[in-house]
């Protein structure tokens, strides 16, 4: 990024900014010493930070957050309840609401790149009431050790040892990384990540050879299961409302799988060049939704019949993922114990990204008032240590799924973090129309952003709807008549009663105001782009665009 005439402190100057990926325009923007203050207090607190994420590590960590413990564990449930036609349309559906998200992130994220991101944004953009209430939410979520019980069940595949022990020895595990540097954390996440490239893609080719014929029983498949039993299962009641309900039913647990979706911004305090990194990152994972994630269940889907027993009544171990199921029926014997490994690599990770959701949710509380100022503290790395300490004390959560039965445990922990996520997917996306509200109010335009995805202006009102939809329909299978079950029934819904309530206690005890689209503080971004260059983007040629796929 190269930057002509830059601003004077003191001194009111027109500047204009060329940014080689991203197109960045400002024409005629006269800042002032205000202006220079304002984007100081914004930025403030991310100076105590240490950025110890790079580009190729925050480029892993967008895409470990994409590939998360549902595509390995869930989408045999989800083949089970919508047959695979169904599956495949809840995930593009889904998908599509990921995209927009993304760009809506993306384009907000990269005008104000902060620690706990979702936070700031919301308090900056909206009202401090809905930072306050998304905060909060945002702890309770992460603090919910979903992916820590998933560990067990994963284990369980192997050894019939009581899964505490594991629980215990891969929580230890997690706080000791999250404990030292964010850099830490991120070369593990880039060891998960790099596994998980090699996975779903060795999935894809042995899905492949086994619809075939190419595996050692030589039954070749084809597309034998959309025929019999079928492209799409019934659930509730038979004929098209059935086939509709089970595709709607099963849109919980894939939002639940593109759990870390929103990872990236969340770290753009620790984040080396943050602007150019969280978009090359966060645009990245549209490629990576679209080749990886439908190729991978496309291949399920031709691979195991959604009426088999074995995903249809899920025990809780991971022997029942359908991925496993299929190689095994095909005769090869070691494959079925590699890819068990490298899911509990992935069940690591995500319950690791808990651990920095948590801890860095509690430092944007903090930097906005809203938290105790303790959380603030750093160690003498830059890494926010006392959000870390804080959010381990839940950990020991994960040993319900021992009490209770590891299946229905986890099912109840997979609604949780699905609810939970489309709050966040609806705060994004209502901090994207709060951003072009600002910009049109203020008389500035898109050309004004830094970093921008053509027709981005439409991503907020479409993740938004979509966001909404889900999460006030994500449960409606227990209002149907004999489905009632009041642990489904909190699991889908408590964290909407629980949203608005810390809103409203929020409005009433910090007297906030709505910011009005004129009020907005956009100056003082734009004052930081300019005083805070980054370099341009590097574009990839040839075969260097097979990159994308994982750096």
């Amino acid at each position: 990024m190269s930057v002509s005439s830059p601003p004077s402190p003191d001194i009111k100057k027109t500047f204009e900014v060329e940014v080689d990926a991203a197109s960045f325009h400002s024409d005629s923007i006269d800042f002032t010493k205000e202006d220079e203050q304002d984007a100081e207090s914004i930025f403030h607190n991310e100076k105590q930070l240490s950025e110890g994420l790079n580009t190729r590590l925050i480029g892993m960590i967008s895409l470990v957050g994409v590939f998360g413990t549902g595509l390995f564990l869930s989408s045999g449930g989800t083949l089970a309840t919508a047959g695979p036609v169904g599956m495949i349309l809840a995930f593009v559906l889904v998908g599509i609401v990921v995209a927009a998200n993304q760009i809506s992130t993306l384009e907000v994220a990269c005008l104000m790149p902060v620690t706990g991101s979702n936070i700031r944004h919301i308090e900056h953009f909206v009202d401090k009431s809905f930072g306050f209430a998304l905060g909060y939410v945002n702890v309770y979520s992460a603090i919910i050790p979903s992916e820590l019980a998933a560990t067990s069940v994963v284990v369980s595949y192997w050894t019939n040892i009581n899964p505490a022990v594991f629980i215990t020895i891969f929580g230890v595990v997690i706080i000791a990384v999250n404990s030292y540097k964010v850099k830490w954390y991120g070369e593990v996440e880039f060891f998960f990540g790099f596994l998980k490239v090699l996975l779903i893609l060795g999935l894809v080719i042995v899905g492949l050879v086994i619809d075939l014929g190419g595996a050692p029983n030589h039954d070749r498949l084809g597309f034998r299961y959309w025929k019999n039993p079928g492209p799409f299962a019934e659930r509730f009641v038979t004929g098209s409302t059935g086939k509709f309900l089970a595709f709607w039913k099963c849109v919980s647990s894939v939002v639940y799988s593109f759990g870390g979706v929103n990872s990236v911004p969340l770290l753009a305090g620790e984040t080396k060049n943050p602007r150019s990194s969280i978009y090359r990152a966060s645009k990245r994972i549209l490629v990576r939704v679209l080749i990886l994630y439908f190729l991978a269940v496309f291949i399920l889907s031709l691979i195991v019949p959604y009426n088999d027993k074995s995903i249809a009544s899920p025990t809780g171990n991971a022997a029942g993922s359908a991925w496993v199921i299929a190689v095994q029926r095909s005769g090869i014997k070691v494959l079925p114990h590699i890819i068990n490994a490298i899911v509990l690599t992935s069940a690591l990770s995500a319950a690791n990204l808990g651990l920095i959701h948590a801890s860095r949710s509690l430092f944007g509380l903090a930097s906005n008032g809203q938290a105790p100022k303790i959380f603030l503290k750093t160690n003498k790395h830059g890494l926010p240590w006392v959000g870390v300490a804080f959010a381990a004390l839940f950990l020991p959560l994960a040993y319900l799924s021992v009490s209770s039965g590891t299946a229905e445990v986890f099912s109840w922990f997979q609604s949780i973090t699905a609810s939970n996520l489309l709050v966040n997917w609806s705060v994004f996306a209502l901090d994207h129309i709060a951003l072009h509200r600002a910009l049109k109010a203020q008389g500035y335009s898109r050309e004004n952003l830094p970093y921008k995805i053509r027709g981005g202006q439409f991503a907020g009102p479409i993740s938004l709807f979509f966001s909404v939809l889900f999460l006030l329909t994500g449960g409606f299978a227990v209002f149907i008549k004999g489905h009632w079950k009041f642990a489904n029934f909190f699991s889908s819904y408590f964290v909407i009663p629980l949203f608005f309530g810390l809103y409203g206690f929020s409005k009433l005890f910090f007297k906030t105001e709505y910011v009005k689209p004129s009020e907005v503080k956009l100056k003082p971004l734009f004052y930081d782009v300019v005083n805070r260059p980054e370099p341009p983007i590097k574009k990839l040629k040839g075969w260097e665009k097979i990159s994308l796929l994982w750096g």
